[in-house]
This record gives C-alpha cells, structure tokens and sequence, in this order.
C-alpha cells in the first residue's frame, strides 16, 4: 500500500511543479496579482503550464479517493499499486505534453489517467457490491 500512498503525494505536488513551471517562464511575475498575471501572458508556454496547473488540481480529488475506495474496499494491494502508479505517470506524461503544446497525446494521457481513477473506483465498488 506504500506505493499507492507514495503516488497519491506525487500527484498532489503536480499542480505546484507545473506552477512552478508557469512562473519562472513568464516576465516579470506578480505575486500580488497572479490571476491577473496569468491573463496577461502571451507565452503559450506559460499558459500550457498554467493549465497543466490547473488540471493536476482537478484530477487529485478522484485519484485520492479511489485510492482510498480501493484500500477501504481491500482490492488487492498489487492491483491498486499498479493502477496508482500508472496514474502518475499519465499524469507527468499529460503535464509535459500540455508543457509542448502536443494536444492529442495530452488528451490521451489524461483519458488513461482518468480510466486509472475509474478501475480504482470500480474495483472498490464490485469488491463492495459483488
């Protein structure tokens, strides 16, 4: 279960990497404004790291909770393993390719993450359920 434990602190340092990202490639950041900051940013590479930002905020929550769901529900330890790490690596890869502008190979890494979030809720509810 470490494993798990360990990917579900990687995915929740992800959004901070791709922010970190953000704002050391623009000019003259503002802390004291960085909404309005972001706005204002040309650089598409700025703004890919702002989104890359923005979804790892958004993909957290459901990851956490499946792993969560599937320790609860005792899914094999293996399983769960296997499907937390391949959620953090969908999520770098979906991070770089949003950081390279490569649109297509983002949305796929972000649909195998998400299905990753889906086998570990749905190995919790058929363990439950079934």
């Amino acid at each position: 279960m470490a494993i798990a434990y360990w990917c579900v602190l990687i995915a929740a340092v992800l959004p901070y990497v791709w922010v970190a990202i953000a704002k050391r490639s623009g000019r003259d950041y503002n802390n004291k404004d960085p909404r309005g900051w972001i706005a204002r940013q040309q650089d598409y590479r700025v703004r890919n790291a702002w989104g890359a930002h923005l979804n790892a905020f958004e993909a957290f929550p459901p990851f956490a909770a499946g792993v969560l769901m599937a320790q609860w529900a005792q899914v094999e330890p293996p399983r769960i393993a296997w499907l937390a790490v391949a959620f953090v690596a969908a999520r770098v890869l979906h991070g770089l390719f949003y950081l390279g502008g490569l649109h297509y190979l983002r949305s796929l890494a972000w649909l195998l993450g998400l299905l990753c979030v889906l086998a570990l809720m749905g190995s919790a509810a058929l363990r439950i359920g079934g």
